[in-house]
């Protein structure tokens, strides 16, 4: 058997057109993942075919093709843009001597190579070895020279059963390190919803510009790069909206097509900051010539981890590169503000973004005229206190006119802590 290189730099890349199968990868899009994972692709195999062969993948022409090609390039790697199954790597590997990596086995090297907090680690640690569980064999393949019989029956079965076992022990662990993590951060969301204070998540497309955003937005300096998976860590920040006060901003892991069920799965605890939140902020890249595949992607992710009811503003993103285009916001039929034109880059159109957010965060507002008596002057300190009286008119019988304007759910702490039913108070028009 061949010896496996530790490392691979030089990689050829194959990507097979499959008559059969309409939602079809993106060549593009992988060698940017291959870019991405620091690997440099040295030559490009396609073909078309009607459906996958069980044994090869490719059919035997096409995998001499992909040999001579690995030898003419002098390849150490090669990449399938494709999901193949451990059978296929083998029997791949095999033949063309070198080592064979799928579009998931790519995906979870960018992800070890991005991963900086503890959590991170755990969870792309955890999605590694359960990709590797069913694969385990490929790493062993001299110990398969076993044929059975008598006397050729060696330490190769045991050996396996042995490392089936430790993964299976590491999994458990990382699972149960994974709970505690997911445990602190329900107790995070406990405290912020007991405090009322609202979460935006950002969610997106990979390389779309939430990193860029986030920083921007909220004046920090989290990794972003002109790369796909630059972020891979959640972050949270606390900003100060208008009308609506202090927000949590989550930034989350970018999706992609076709993301690997066993990466949504690892990566359930990060995503849960997605499904409490009070808004998703959906950024997209509006230059893209898969803008709306893309949306549809993202859209598929977010139903899987059960985050598609909850309400939604689009941000399209990275106008600075479109002709002549002025940030704006656009509305659907109610004047409900559902989609943001901006660059994060230059900073056009963050105003209006900011608006649309307010105003999304703020459909629980109350805007009131309010008359008080003397007998209110509680109330009033109070509104004061809370910094949400507009303006402020005295009568001549010694009433006050107040303008105010907060969330409602401050509004009725208020009225508690004044001791003053709402049905008591004098509510006037405006102008009066």
């Amino acid at each position: 058997m061949f010896e496996r290189p530790d490392v691979g730099e030089r990689a050829v890349l194959v990507h097979i057109d499959f008559t059969a199968h309409d939602d079809a990868e993106d060549p593009g899009e992988f060698r940017e993942l291959v870019t991405s994972a620091g690997v440099e692709p040295v030559a490009t195999v396609t073909g078309n075919r009607k459906q996958p062969s069980p044994r090869f993948f490719v059919g035997e022409g096409k995998l001499d093709e992909i040999r001579d090609t690995v030898a003419a390039a002098e390849a150490d790697v090669v990449l399938f843009n494709h999901a193949l199954s451990p059978s296929q790597e083998r029997n791949i590997e095999r033949e063309l001597q070198c080592r064979v990596l799928d579009r998931t086995g790519v995906i979870l090297d960018i992800f070890a190579q991005r991963a900086r907090t503890h959590e991170g680690k755990l969870q792309v640690e955890l999605a590694q070895l359960e990709h590797m569980s069913t694969r385990l064999v490929r790493g062993w393949t001299h110990l398969e020279r076993q044929k059975g019989g008598i006397g050729l029956r060696g330490p190769g079965e045991t050996q396996l059963e042995t490392d089936r076992r430790l993964l299976r022990e590491r999994i458990k662990s990382i699972h149960k390190r994974l709970e505690k993590v997911r445990k602190q951060r329900n107790q995070g969301r406990r405290a912020r919803r007991r405090a009322d204070i609202p979460t935006l998540s950002l969610v997106g497309y990979t390389n779309a510009g939430k990193s860029t955003l986030f920083n921007r937005i909220t004046t920090s300096s989290v990794y972003a790069a002109d790369q796909l998976f630059a972020t891979l860590d959640p972050t949270l920040r606390r900003l100060e909206l208008p009308d609506v006060g202090p927000v949590v901003m989550a930034d989350t892991v970018g999706f992609i097509r076709h993301l690997p069920h066993k990466l949504v799965e690892a990566f359930r605890a990060t995503l849960e900051e997605t499904t409490e939140a009070n808004l998703l902020l959906h950024v997209v890249d509006a230059v893209d010539e898969r803008r709306d595949d893309n949306i549809e992607q993202v859209e598929s992710v977010l139903a899987e981890i059960g985050a598609d009811e909850i309400p939604m503003l689009q941000v399209f993103n990275k106008i600075d590169l479109m002709d002549d285009f002025e940030p704006r916001i656009d509305r659907n039929g109610e004047g409900v503000p559902v989609r943001a034109w901006v660059s994060a880059v230059t900073g056009e159109g963050l105003e209006l973004l900011f608006d649309a957010i307010v105003e999304r965060l703020a459909e629980d507002v109350v805007h009131h005229f309010v008359r008080l008596g003397p007998v209110d002057g509680k109330l009033r300190a109070l509104l004061h206190q809370a910094d949400s009286v507009l303006s402020e008119h005295y009568c001549e019988n010694g009433d006050t006119l107040l303008e105010v304007r907060l969330q409602n759910r401050d509004w009725l702490q208020l009225l508690s802590r004044a001791g003053v039913a709402e049905d008591s108070l004098r509510f006037e028009a405006p102008g009066l």
